[in-house]
């Protein structure tokens, strides 16, 4: 039941994999949830959208960094799922604030590129026992590494840097198992094609989207989310290509902000330099973004998206104003959440440290874009770093954090009654 309105035979799942054991280390039963309302009848749908994804927001004290992150990544141009908050009864008891997302499937490809959409891919090589689901909130050690059981070249996640192998289908096993569109053997030799052409440098113009692949790039460098392409699990993206032409489209920002890397220093998350943004291996490893850096020419087109992106959120003052409104708007549900994975303090706290990280992040990038900070590892100068102050990352949430307050008890069972507040 959403704002009164019944869906029936939807179908519901829990969502997620490592993450799963991770909720029930808290002792609550307050999982994520995939609905499917075109599960049993294609003809159904939520208003257009065939999935919803229900986030748990486990490991963000602050309930909003995947809020956010989708908002700069769709005011920016890139294309990503829309979101709402929502308030979740289970039998006329209270479940909790959640964040709804739209499913990257065929809604999503519909309202984005129209009724003649490409191919959609969600490249993974996590292995723990999710299959297509795996590698959700994983710990770093997840991923398969040495060479391929199939006798493919390079190493089992090469596919997934989106490198160029070689011209065997089965040497791209982690994007093609994990395809969300039917796709042909012509569209699998395409695709291989279009990463030979990224790998070389050869006729990027009608490889990559280049506008929309760097409008994500900025906002996922500012975001810090190392839980991802850019870090060392290379996961966490949605690949979309038509005619050859690729692009990315984010997915699951729970652990940016430095949620992922929160035990490095704060003055090195703060300042962390934009030429610079692989964590866990080098961008010559990435080639997605690689690309932007080979020429001059690609790289102050980067610079200039982020001066575009200073100027929208920082310079204007913007941020500080979604940042409040936002706060208005759900702090009354998460003070009264039953099953918040923090308290009520901790989330207060948290949305200040996201304040002043943001803050101090988008004054050190300013600086960066201006030539005072360096951009990249081997030009930032500790004495021309911004200085976070006592800043604490892991406030705002993180792999490791804790569970503050009190635990819920377990629930009998889900029924099947759901109730969302989508007027939030």
């Amino acid at each position: 039941m959403i704002d009164n309105e019944v869906y029936k035979n939807a179908a519901i799942r829990g969502k997620g994999n490592t993450s799963l054991t991770q909720v029930e280390a808290y002792g609550n039963n307050r999982y994520s949830f995939k609905i499917e309302f075109d599960h049993y009848d294609d003809t159904k749908s939520y208003y257009g959208l065939d999935k919803l994804c229900l986030n748990n927001i486990i490991q963000d004290n602050t309930y909003m960094k995947d809020y956010l992150a989708y908002q700069m990544m769709r005011e920016m141009g890139a294309a990503s799922p829309l979101c709402s908050y929502v308030y979740i009864t289970v039998n006329g008891r209270d479940w909790g604030l959640y964040l709804a997302v739209e499913g990257v499937e065929e809604a999503f490809l519909r309202r984005n590129y129209g009724s003649n959409y490409g191919e959609l891919y969600k490249p993974d090589s996590m292995k723990i026992g999710g299959g297509k689901e795996s590698g959700e909130n994983h710990r770093p050690g997840g991923a398969e590494e040495g060479g391929r059981p199939d006798g493919g070249m390079g190493t089992a996640r090469d596919d997934v840097l989106l490198k160029y192998v070689d011209d065997k289908i089965e040497s791209y096993s982690n994007i093609f198992d994990n395809a969300k569109t039917d796709i042909t053997h012509s569209d699998k030799t395409r695709l291989i094609q279009s990463l030979k052409n990224l790998s070389s440098g050869e006729n990027l113009g009608q490889t990559i989207d280049m506008e929309a692949v760097i409008r994500y790039f900025v906002v996922h460098n500012f975001l810090l989310n190392f839980d991802s392409y850019t870090g060392s699990m290379i996961h966490n993206y949605y690949l979309y290509e038509k005619d050859g032409q690729m692009q990315m489209i984010p997915w699951d920002y729970n652990l940016s902000f430095g949620g992922f890397q929160s035990m490095d220093s704060a003055a090195e998350l703060v300042n962390y330099p934009i030429d610079s943004p692989v964590s866990g291996g080098e961008i010559e490893e990435r080639p997605m973004l690689a690309w932007i850096f080979s020429s001059e020419e690609y790289t102050e087109m980067y610079h200039q998206y982020f001066r575009e992106f200073i100027l929208k959120y920082y310079d204007s003052g913007y941020f500080e104003e979604l940042l409040e409104d936002v706060t208005e708007m759900i702090d009354p549900y998460v003070e009264k959440d039953p099953t918040k994975f923090c308290t009520y303090e901790e989330y207060k706290k948290g949305v200040s440290t996201l304040r002043e990280f943001c803050l101090l992040r988008m004054e050190s990038i300013s600086g960066q874009l201006a030539g005072t900070i360096g951009a990249s590892k081997d030009t930032q100068e500790s004495s021309t770093l911004v200085d976070p102050g006592d800043l604490n990352i892991s406030d705002m949430g993180s792999m490791e954090h804790g569970m503050g307050g009190e635990r819920m008890g377990k629930p009998k069972g889900l029924g099947q009654k759901m109730e969302g507040n989508s007027r939030l």
